[in-house]
């Protein structure tokens, strides 16, 4: 499931969930107000596990910084400047970051 539709389900089910309590509530019937409360919250906490769950692919690519390393250290052997050559890497770096951050917020709107 996309992170969109499991915040919309949860979204209609937290929803339903207050809307039951109050009725429920209003017909003085304790249980099923408690039970429309015990819905809603298995609703957040699916929502917070499957955020958590989206957001755990932010590690370090091992592979992929000894490749950099490895071009670092080509470079400055061919005669760059290493301090200048890391500079260029970090800027790099960064740009791609706000990419990634404009391109999600794009897709957001």
């Amino acid at each position: 499931m996309r992170a969109r539709l499991v915040r919309t389900v949860v979204l209609a089910v937290c929803a339903l969930g207050v809307a039951g309590m109050i009725a429920a509530s209003v017909a003085d019937a304790n249980e099923v107000a408690l039970t429309f409360g015990l819905i809603s919250v298995s609703a957040i906490v699916s929502l917070i596990v499957a955020t958590a769950v989206a957001n755990e692919g932010g590690g370090v690519d091992e592979e992929r910084a000894q490749r950099v390393e490895a071009l670092i250290s080509d470079l400055v052997a061919a005669g760059a400047d290493e301090g200048a050559v890391r500079t260029l890497v970090g800027e790099a770096a960064r740009l791609r970051d706000r990419c990634d951050q404009r391109d999600r917020g794009e897709r957001r709107a």
